[in-house]
Parts: structure tokens; C-alpha cells; sequence
């Protein structure tokens, strides 16, 4: 019996591997994913104990459902869908808190950005602006601008992941860009 080199494996190879019961395939495949729900949820709330809760609540939900997978090929499709519903779920639990920020909170975040000069201090600063944003925002208008803008999900996945239409998910991201531009606008 040849041994499995799994950090080589494709994210493909190591899900039917997984799915026929191999915990070293699965071990493999949530180390590989795990940035990327993390990051997700990193965007969703600026909680980063909650980030980490949320991420390892994700990735136990996959690593006990991944037998329920049907088409391998549907894999990040699905992973998202695990994620909006966990996010969904901690939503509730936490009762909206996420999007509390009133306009002085807003300006006291803007005014203590201040850092050295230079180009990643720039970068630095635009991205926490753009983070304190996103998180102004309604949840169904974060989630859809998240999946669509981080995740580069089409209209129709995101259609499929939140249970909504297409011109909802239209009108979503589009009320959610409108709105984002309005808060960045002296920044852009």
C-alpha cells in the first residue's frame, strides 16, 4: 500500500478521500480551507474572538457532512453555504449587535487610523475604513457584497446560497455598493 502524500493532493482528490472515511484526507482539507473561512468571516464581523468560534463552528459542520457532498465540483458552493448559515445562526444568537456602530463611533474609528507615512500605511488604513463599512452594513447587504466581491461567487451561487432570487441578490449588492460608496466617499 503506497503512502498518500496528502499536502500534495488537490482540494478535489482530498474531499473523495475524506469522503470515504480517511481523517488524515480530512485533516489535510480543513487546513487548506480554513484561511479562507476564516478571512470570510473576518469580513462578516469585527469580532475576532467570534471569527475563530465561527471558523471552527464552519469547519466541524463540513468535516461531519462532507459524505453528503454530491458533486465534488460544487465543493466551495457548498462550503459557502455552510458559512452563511452559520453566520446566519450566530446573527440571531447575537440579536444584530454587529451593525451598532452609530456615526460617532464611525468618526472615532476614522480618527484613529492615524499612522506613519508610506504606501502600506495607506493601504493599511483604506482597508480598515473599508472594514468599518462593511460592517455598518445590514447583514443580508454584507453577506451578499462579501460572497460576491471576496468570494467572486456569480449572482446565481449567491442566489442559491442565501435561499433568495436573483434580482434580490441584484438589488442587495447593488444597495450595498451605493451605500458603501456613500460612506467612502471622501476616501475615494
Amino acid at each position: 500500500m503506497s503512502k498518500i502524500l496528502y499536502k500534495k493532493c488537490e482540494i478535489s482528490e482530498l474531499i473523495k478521500y475524506a469522503q470515504s472515511g480517511d481523517i488524515k484526507a480530512l485533516e489535510e482539507l480543513i487546513k487548506k480551507v480554513q484561511k479562507q473561512v476564516y478571512a470570510l468571516f473576518s469580513h462578516l464581523t469585527d469580532n475576532k474572538s467570534d471569527v475563530s468560534d465561527l471558523t471552527q463552528e464552519a469547519l466541524l459542520k463540513m468535516a461531519k457532512n462532507i459524505k453528503q457532498l454530491n458533486e465534488i465540483s460544487n465543493f466551495k458552493q457548498w462550503l459557502n453555504k455552510i458559512i452563511t448559515n452559520t453566520f446566519y445562526d450566530y446573527s440571531k444568537r447575537k440579536t444584530d449587535k454587529l451593525v451598532d456602530l452609530d456615526e460617532n463611533e464611525l468618526e472615532k474609528i476614522k480618527d484613529k487610523l492615524g499612522c506613519e507615512p508610506g504606501e502600506k500605511c495607506l493601504f493599511s488604513e483604506l482597508e480598515k475604513l473599508i472594514k468599518t463599512a462593511l460592517l455598518t452594513l445590514p447583514q443580508h447587504l454584507r453577506l451578499s457584497l462579501i460572497l460576491r466581491e471576496y468570494e467572486g461567487l456569480s449572482y446565481e451561487d449567491i442566489s442559491k446560497i442565501t435561499n433568495t432570487t436573483l434580482g434580490t441578490v441584484k438589488s442587495r449588492i447593488s444597495r450595498a455598493r451605493l451605500k458603501l460608496q456613500e460612506q467612502l466617499k471622501e476616501f475615494i
